[in-house]
């Protein structure tokens, strides 16, 4: 069957246990499916349609979602053999197309018609990073490092493996950009680091943020900035010795950087923040919060979503696999309060909570392998003061 391949609706809608918040589950077909990478948006069609990644008939590839009848269109038919950056996947805010990484190639993939094409070829040695695509839709932004694989024993998909002695053994990394009509490309930035987490700001067709990958008490920083027309890269959010941020993103204006850090002085329950901060480096707003989140995003300051983990629970018996919310309310950051629980694993890369806003922050998607396999659920967002708090931070 493959491409175009319809699939009837899975949807089931039920009540958090514990929040009485309405979720709506996707996906049931037993294999994991997940949505996309925190950073890049899956909605696409004016809202309408999701893409995901879906393991279904022992292959993984690329489906649409329709939001609203919760019919599946199989979008490639991929061999499963082959090495797949589907998590990754991101699309072209100007056109319905997207990209994803096949074997040691990038491949744009027409989202109405399914057709394929290739655009970059690897260089020899080296493995993709992410992709991304500039605000105006005309060019794919992404990172290639150093394959240290014959050295490194490593598996980042499945429990970060290997992820502090790639860091030490400073691969040689890249930026480029390729022009999606000519195919033209050309590399941006080069290092003796691992480049991580190429993101286009989705405003400013020149400005990208990419990080310095690795444990982020032992990297040099952690958020950088980039300006594709003149090449000058600096330093975002450089705080105090002992100050660490990382997980960033970019809020829906294309100017600001949200991400969450922690203070090495002090122990990672009370040390931990949650924050913002201009791609210039200026009006940073920042808010301390005593919850181990993997993972936050928000289209604004106003609202924030983090994933909790389920490994520890604090000493008021506050369990940690919580979707938590926050609200700021005359300058101050109100919550977490909870909107309800994920129980996930965390096993895998592919079933990360990896929970973000829609574009009216009016729900909340989330994969969870809460049933045993990864799922994939929108979380509907009520008013914040319906939400049950916690008892950390009452």
């Amino acid at each position: 069957m493959g491409k175009g391949r319809v699939w009837a609706s899975e949807k089931q809608v039920f009540r958090d246990s514990a929040t009485g918040v309405t979720i709506t589950q996707l996906t049931s077909y037993l294999s994991h499916h997940f949505h996309l990478y925190f950073t890049n948006d899956g909605w696409y069609d004016n809202g309408k349609k999701l893409l995901i990644g879906s393991e279904r008939e022992n292959a993984l590839n690329l489906y649409s979602i329709d939001i609203s009848s919760g019919e599946l269109v199989q979008l490639t038919d991929l061999d499963p053999a082959a090495k797949k950056g589907i998590q990754g996947t991101y699309i072209n805010p100007k056109k319905n197309e997207a990209y994803f990484t096949l074997n040691e190639s990038i491949v744009a993939l027409n989202l109405d018609t399914y057709e394929e094409k290739s655009l970059f070829q690897l260089p020899a040695g080296f493995q993709f990073s992410n992709l991304s695509v500039t605000a105006d839709g005309e060019s794919l932004c992404f990172g290639i490092s150093e394959d240290v694989s014959d050295l490194i024993a490593a598996n980042l998909g499945q429990g970060y493996v290997g992820f502090e002695e790639i860091e030490k053994a400073r691969p040689h990394s890249q930026i480029w950009t390729v022009e999606l009509e000519t195919k033209k490309a050309r590399i941006v930035r080069e290092e003796k680091r691992w480049i991580g987490h190429v993101n286009t700001s989705p405003t400013q067709k020149d400005l990208l943020t990419f990080c310095h990958e690795g444990p982020w008490e032992n990297v040099d920083h952690r958020i950088w900035a980039l300006n594709l027309k003149t090449g000058e890269a600096w330093k975002v959010r450089n705080g105090q010795k002992g100050e660490y941020a990382g997980h960033e993103y970019w809020h829906a204006d294309g100017v600001r950087i949200g991400y969450h850090g922690f203070t090495e002085s002090l122990n990672r329950k009370d040390g931990k923040f949650i924050g913002s901060i201009r791609f210039d480096n200026t009006d940073a707003e920042e808010y301390a919060f005593p919850y181990q989140n993997m993972h936050i995003h928000s289209n604004n300051t106003e609202l924030i979503v983090g994933d909790g983990q389920q490994s520890s629970a604090y000493p008021d018996g506050t369990a940690q696999d919580y979707i938590f919310l926050w609200k700021k309310e005359n300058g101050k950051m109100q919550g977490p309060r909870k909107l309800c629980r994920h129980r996930g694993s965390f096993q895998t890369q592919h079933v990360h909570i990896h929970p973000r806003f829609s574009p009216d922050s009016s729900k909340v998607l989330f994969t969870s392998d809460m049933s045993g396999y990864g799922h994939v659920y929108i979380a509907e967002v009520p008013e914040f003061e319906m939400l049950p708090g916690t008892e950390a931070v009452n």
